[in-house]
């Protein structure tokens, strides 16, 4: 049987002139900032090895990672350096084993690594043999050490639980458009809430109405139309950095925004999503009208190509998408006559399942279609009847101007502080108090311009939604009709039917009667954008492109 090099786990204080490595470690990151135990770590190390004389030739510090897992960089790095050959040091120096490692099985694989490459891991404080006993007793240490571990990890976890169903914060950054707040005080600890930033929120509010709306010029954005935007117009993330797909998709479907922060949603070692029933819902402020923020999910999951597929936004066919069986509700397919000529509308689950699976129905395309088209702009696409149904959406346009002066009251305040900051910088360099040519306060200065200047753009945003022109008038309601009427009734088909899809859901066709359902809230959107809709761009179609010039 193969013997391992000699590595003692164990820790007897043998032989001089070994060159040794003091690994550091603590768990939290408050426990890197404010705690004392990496300096007591390695004041006790340093300690050891003189004693010993030992020379300390490298140091590893992780601040703030857990002993549970393998994965942290100094860690990595001092296994790198020891196993990859001709190993810098003899001996690795740890306070305790926990330090080292909390899992059981880990911990004893890594040892075993290290002794292959002549390395050996000396406790400071659990002086063990490497003979059998002390190998046993150090196997129990390391099983202890997960106990311990798993056990401090279920009471946190439940006491963060708690905190959160009594709507307090659990301490990790606050959502983009949020601000940590102390809330109240109970013993040494400061619980806290968050609270609207006023400056993040007007730009998560512009995000929004990038997304159901446009910029005005526009119909609304897709994801990457307004990530491109955003970042064109030089909006930047809390951190400096530009907008991504990936990012922004995520935040806009964060519930935070509708008022509903969820807590204990994925497990914080596996990273696995947990069962709804586990899920705790804080109540915050909310940034986005709840409905508007239901709609756009809505919006954004019948734009995913798994959704809705590419026939629907590119086919030949106005309905597609649209028209369903009033029996069995499944959508309703073309199918021709023999001679090509005569094309219906026929249930899919009747002509592909056959009649056990839906009766069936069958309606002259062309037909369906001029039904369906000249209704619409009959009966809905009229200034009278888009008013009426927009009656409900004005009156809440009305009561939102107490909220617009809260907001203004709030990036006001904001304003004002960032000036008056500034103004004690200048101040200080006027007097002499500071140096005009310290690396340090320059950065300050430029920091706290830029502050002032993201304020004053939110609040100038927050002001132009007041305006009239940001709000539904008879004129604004007149060139929706017009357009809209326009688009509906005439033109290319695939252009048509994204217009037909902006302002209906379904098309429900029975023997007697044809129900044409929508949502009133979508017209407030296309009102507002004079009607102009992204009027389904075929990108699927390998041979569309922008502009006829030489790339064909």
């Amino acid at each position: 049987m193969k013997n391992f090099t000699r590595a003692k786990t164990g820790q007897e204080a043998t032989g001089e002139g070994l060159r040794a490595a003091i690994y550091m470690r603590v768990s939290t990151g408050r426990q890197a900032d404010h705690d004392l135990s990496i300096p007591d770590q390695r004041r006790q190390g340093i300690a050891y090895c003189a004693g010993r004389n030992w020379t300390v030739v490298a140091e590893f510090v992780d601040a703030g990672r857990s002993g549970t897992t393998d994965n942290r960089p100094e860690f990595q790095r001092l296994l790198e350096v020891a196993t990859s050959g001709g190993a810098p040091f003899d001996v690795v120096v740890v306070h305790s084993l926990s330090r080292f490692m909390r899992d059981a099985f880990v911990q004893e694989m890594h040892l075993r690594r290290l002794a292959k490459a002549g390395v050996r891991v000396v406790s400071i404080t659990q002086d063990l043999g490497d003979d059998p006993v002390g190998v046993m007793a150090r196997k129990m240490f390391a099983l202890m050490d997960e106990y311990h571990s798993n056990e401090t990890r279920k009471h946190v976890s439940r006491s963060m639980n708690e905190n959160a169903r009594q709507g307090f914060w659990n301490g990790s950054a606050a959502p983009f458009g949020y601000k940590t707040v102390a809330a109240e005080q109970r013993g040494a600890k400061i619980k806290k809430k968050l609270a609207i930033d006023p400056v993040e929120a007007e730009t998560i509010r512009l995000i929004f109405r990038l997304l159901t709306e446009g910029d005005g010029t526009s119909g609304p954005m897709g994801i990457k139309a307004a990530v491109c935007w955003l970042n064109e117009r030089g909006y930047r993330t809390r951190g400096g950095a530009r907008w991504g797909i990936g990012p922004l998709h995520k935040l806009v479907g964060n519930t935070v925004y509708k008022g509903e922060a969820v807590f204990n949603r994925t497990d914080s070692k596996t990273r696995q999503v947990k069962p709804v029933s586990e899920h705790i819902v804080v109540h915050v402020d909310p940034i986005i009208d709840p409905a508007a923020f239901d709609a756009l999910q809505s919006q954004l999951k019948a734009r995913n190509p798994k959704v809705t597929a590419p026939r629907v936004v590119t086919g030949p066919i106005l309905l597609t998408g649209l028209a369903t069986c009033a029996t069995c509700g499944g959508g309703l397919t073309l199918r021709t006559g023999k001679s090509g000529r005569y094309r219906y509308y026929v249930c899919a689950s009747a002509a592909q399942k056959g009649k056990d699976a839906c009766t069936g129905r069958a309606v002259p395309m062309d037909r369906l279609d001029q039904i369906v088209s000249e209704r619409i702009g009959e009966e809905l696409l009229t200034p009278e009847r888009v008013a009426r149904l927009l009656r409900g959406l004005v009156d809440r346009q009305t009561k939102k101007d107490g909220d617009f002066a809260t907001r203004l009251t709030a990036l006001r305040a904001k304003l004002s502080d960032a000036d008056t900051r500034l103004g004690r910088l200048y101040k200080a360099i006027e007097d002499g108090i500071a140096d005009a040519d310290d690396p340090t306060l320059k950065d300050r200065v430029t920091a706290v311009k830029t502050e002032r200047d993201i304020a004053k753009a939110a609040f100038e945003r927050a002001v132009g939604e007041m305006r009239p022109e940001a709000r539904i008038t008879e004129e604004k309601i007149a060139a929706f009709v017009t357009t809209m009427r326009r688009n509906v009734l005439s033109g290319e088909t695939a252009f048509r039917r994204a217009y037909l899809r902006a302002v209906i859901d379904k098309v429900e066709v029975d023997d007697a009667e044809i129900r044409i359902h929508g949502r009133r809230a979508v017209l407030e959107n296309l009102v507002m954008a004079g009607g102009a809709t992204p009027a389904g761009v075929p990108s699927f179609v390998r041979k569309w492109r922008t502009r006829h010039d030489s790339n064909v």
